[in-house]
């Protein structure tokens, strides 16, 4: 764990990448890191599709019955549920392939949700700026510095050591990344079965990083098409990556941007 000028820094390994949370208020106690790490090893132990005895995989399995569920499975579970209906089926963990060998994985909704519910955990504690990254979704608070906003750089789907654009924002926001170049082809349209092909990346930006993770990879299963479906959440923004390198975003999504001179994410 790291000190800054104010505040803590720290690294963890969870849910199969490294989450970084990033605490800028000053003393804050370092309880606040430890909830957010084992609220998140919890959710792995409970949510993961890649081991055989979590109880998401009993529940793919259909050996898991729903007076058996916890609160926190039949929040997700209906979660999952309301964003299939609000994405017409472009969003549906009930009919995708899991790495367990089921046809359930919500993993799309899961880490969204379980980085906001972190959020919310050191808000209880009194933060008020942080930054949550938990391989590319992020939920982020208040500023980093009074002057500054927080930066996040979307990644080139091609080169990995390159920016596409920079977001900026302060307050209460969430920015949300669909892709293929981390996992390979991962993502199924489940209207088709199909691997979607029509675009490299999608990035949702948002209030909230339960939502904007879903619609992240909604949009990118929908393409281009996802722009026109988005404008019905005014509160949600996306910035898109075609597989021929074109650029396209919502008009809202401007003010998120920050200039194209500027791409180095700051913290």
């Amino acid at each position: 764990m790291t000190l800054h000028p104010a505040g803590l820094h720290h690294l963890e390994t969870v849910m199969g990448m490294v989450v970084s949370i990033d605490l800028r208020d000053p003393d804050v106690p370092p309880s606040a890191v430890d909830r957010v790490v084992d609220w998140l090893h919890h959710v792995d132990r409970t949510f993961s599709t890649y081991d055989d005895r979590s109880p998401i995989t009993a529940i793919g399995r259909g050996a898991l019955p729903s007076e058996r569920m916890t609160a926190e499975i039949r929040q997700v579970l209906d979660l999952c549920e309301e964003m299939r209906a609000e994405t017409g089926g472009a969003f549906d963990p009930f009919d995708v392939p899991a790495p367990n060998g089921t046809r359930f994985d919500p993993s799309g909704l899961v880490k969204g949700w379980a980085v906001e519910r972190a959020a919310g955990m050191l808000e209880d504690l009194g933060c008020r700026s942080f930054f949550l990254n938990a391989g590319g979704d992020i939920a982020l608070r208040g500023r980093p510095d009074p002057s500054l906003p927080w930066r996040v750089g979307i990644r080139h789907p091609r080169r990995a050591d390159a920016l596409a654009a920079v977001v900026e924002g302060s307050g209460r926001l969430a920015v949300a990344t669909s892709a293929q170049y981390e996992r390979g082809d991962h993502i199924v349209d489940p209207r088709t079965g199909s691997t979607p092909d029509s675009l490299l990346s999608a990035t949702v930006v948002g209030p909230d990083l339960t939502v904007a993770d879903a619609f992240a990879t909604a949009v990118f299963v929908m393409g281009v098409d996802g722009l026109r479906w988005l404008e019905g959440y005014p509160a949600y923004e996306a910035y898109l990556i075609t597989s021929d390198d074109m650029t396209v975003w919502t008009p809202g999504f401007a003010r998120y941007r920050a200039p194209r001179d500027d791409d180095d994410p700051a913290s």
